[in-house]
């Protein structure tokens, strides 16, 4: 469904939804799509808002401005709100009901822009039959825009008319007090921005499409079978219904043409369109061409909604003007010419583009000669050229051409596979060797000698036989291949649908080896240690008996020495008394 977009731009692009597929460059018929950092993006100046891209992006990344709250703001007013709904509303909803369910909305007058059609009609022949060129009728705004921008040495060509919706816009607003607002309904975005044209303001004051229009009536929940029949406030020339049909111009005016048939040509989509500009342009006859942008004409707008099948929606507008067959036409002819102003409009380019320059991005994307341009359109571009000149025009990046990308890959992963230290053997379902990389071959020391040979030749194959006997997704083993002198990391695997059989090998021998050593270190060490201790205790135990004998001698030599004092003590008082005896005696004997 459509949502708001930002900036009145009518075409938005959700970049959460983008998903760098290309589709939308590839439906595109002007190239306007701009891939920037793997985002599609609307050139605004470059598109012509033929609405492909949003019906053929497959994740809902492309939407259109959702104008339903504008006409809300419309009918909230006192003004009168007229609707005028396009011929091909016939194709996707009850003709009987439609005005029932537009004045459920709030619309105070409803009609058919058919009204519109005689002056249109009327006009384009008369301007093929007054002037000496080719006359393009005008009434398709995708059309139009295409030319303007695209085909701008037409511009002079195109009928000086204006569309079906504006004439009767201005039909309607001749009947009421000024200030009555017209809403136009259909199935068209490109009908949004001819509304808004310069030369149109004021003309129409809003334009939703069919699937907005629906949205609607399921937001106010209207249900069709609970409404009655009504009338629309005008009635439509009887074959004017038939406009938005291939070839429609000339149904509703086959009786007043008067033309050979090869003075015409009627016809819809793009490459159709394309091939009948050529045409028209390399011929010097002069015709009168009604072109209708979208494939199978209105009934296949970009605004609709897709529940029916296209030749359901055809059927279902040939019984409407069928049905009103019998009814006599609203004879309310415009008195009022509209302005027209078509011209030439620049889309966004860089300008001439030289042969060298393209040669070089040709180059970039690896194609150096005409045989590398292989032209398959997976970029979304017709050409190779084509691409290098949307490069250059900083529409396209280098890296949307998918076989050269593709080439990278294989590439990148044919460098990993060699450059992997990893040794990758590849089998057939027979065992025979298919490819080696270079890591393969020196840890098992061998070369490509030995493809085709068995796998035996090399190791032993009981890993990849497990793989098939039992049936296993992979097999993860560590083995010591002792001829080699190698210890491997090892995983197997199965490629089903190419047959075949994948083994890596992680070489993890220094590392076995490393842990080995470790270990005999660990061991070794703790050997050591465990000796050293004991000797430790054994030399404690024999340090603890000779302290203990040296304390035992240290205590008699204490003893010795305070016995050997004590006796020095004893000498010296003995010695010291004798003296004072001596003395007292010398005195007695004074």
């Amino acid at each position: 469904m459509n949502t708001v977009t930002p900036n009145n731009k009518i075409i938005h692009t959700n970049k959460a939804e983008c998903r760098d597929c290309y589709r939308c460059v590839r439906v595109c018929p002007v190239k306007a799509i701009k891939m920037k950092d793997e985002q599609a993006y609307v050139e605004e100046n470059n598109c012509i808002l033929c609405g492909n891209c949003i019906k053929a992006c497959p994740q809902n990344a492309k939407s259109y401005r959702n104008d339903i709250a504008k006409v809300k703001e419309l009918l909230a007013n006192e003004n009168i709100v007229a609707a005028s709904i396009a011929p091909s509303f016939a194709s996707f909803f009850d003709p009987a009901k439609i005005a029932s369910a537009l004045r459920a909305l709030g619309f105070s007058y409803v009609a058919e822009t058919s009204n519109g059609v005689d002056e249109v009609s009327n006009a384009s022949i008369d301007e093929f039959k007054k002037k000496d060129i080719t006359q393009i009728c005008s009434s398709c705004p995708a059309v139009v825009n295409y030319i303007e921008k695209y085909d701008n040495s037409l511009t002079k060509n195109l009928v000086e008319f204006t569309s079906p919706m504006l004439v009767h816009s201005v039909k309607i607003k001749s009947k009421f007090a000024v200030g009555t607002k017209v809403v136009f309904i259909g199935p068209c975005l490109a009908k949004k921005a001819e509304a808004e044209r310069e030369e149109y303001a004021g003309y129409v004051d809003a334009v939703l499409t069919f699937e907005e229009l629906e949205q609607w009536f399921n937001e106010k929940e209207i249900d069709f079978n609970q409404l009655a029949e009504i009338d629309f406030d005008e009635t439509p020339n009887t074959k004017s219904g038939l406009f938005p049909l291939n070839g429609g111009l000339f149904k509703v005016t086959s009786e007043k043409l008067n033309l050979k048939d090869e003075e015409i040509i009627s016809t819809s989509g793009y490459e159709n369109i394309k091939s009948a500009l050529n045409y028209v342009q390399n011929n010097d006859e002069k015709v009168l061409l009604d072109l209708l942008f979208c494939e199978h004409g209105c009934i296949n707008g970009p605004g609709t909604f897709a529940d029916k099948n296209i030749f359901e929606r055809q059927n279902n507008l040939l019984k409407y003007a069928r049905r009103i067959n019998n009814k006599s036409a609203d004879k309310n002819f415009l008195t009022q010419k509209i302005a027209v102003n078509f011209r030439p409009k620049s889309i966004n380019s860089v300008g001439e583009i030289s042969e060298e320059d393209i040669l070089k991005v040709l180059a970039k994307i690896g194609k150096t000669n005409s045989e590398d341009e292989l032209n398959c359109g997976a970029c979304g571009y017709n050409t190779c050229r084509e691409k290098a000149i949307a490069v250059i025009n900083g529409m396209a990046e280098l890296d949307m051409c998918i076989p050269h990308m593709r080439k990278l890959a294989e590439q990148r992963t044919d460098k990993i596979m060699e450059t992997t230290p990893n040794g990758i053997v590849i089998l057939d379902n027979q065992l025979n060797i298919i490819h080696i990389n270079k890591s393969f071959a020196k840890i098992f020391n061998c070369n490509k000698s030995i493809l085709g040979k068995k796998i035996s030749h090399i190791i032993d194959p009981e890993g990849f036989i497990k793989i098939e006997s039992e049936k296993l997704d992979k097999l993860e083993e560590t083995v010591e291949h002792k001829k080699h002198k190698k210890v491997c990391h090892q995983i197997f695997y199965k490629l089903p649908k190419e047959n075949q059989f994948v083994g890596i090998f992680v070489d993890i021998t220094k590392n076995v080896t490393d842990k080995r050593k470790l270990q005999n270190l660990k061991a070794h060490t703790i050997m050591q240690a465990q000796e050293l201790l004991d000797h430790q205790i054994e030399m404690s135990q024999k340090m603890a008996k000779l302290l203990g004998e040296s304390t035992a001698q240290s205590e008699l030599l204490v003893d010795n020495i305070i016995k050997i004092t004590d006796d020095e003590q004893n000498d010296k008082e003995n010695h010291q008394s004798s003296r004072k005896d001596w003395r007292w005696n010398i005195s007695t004997l004074k």
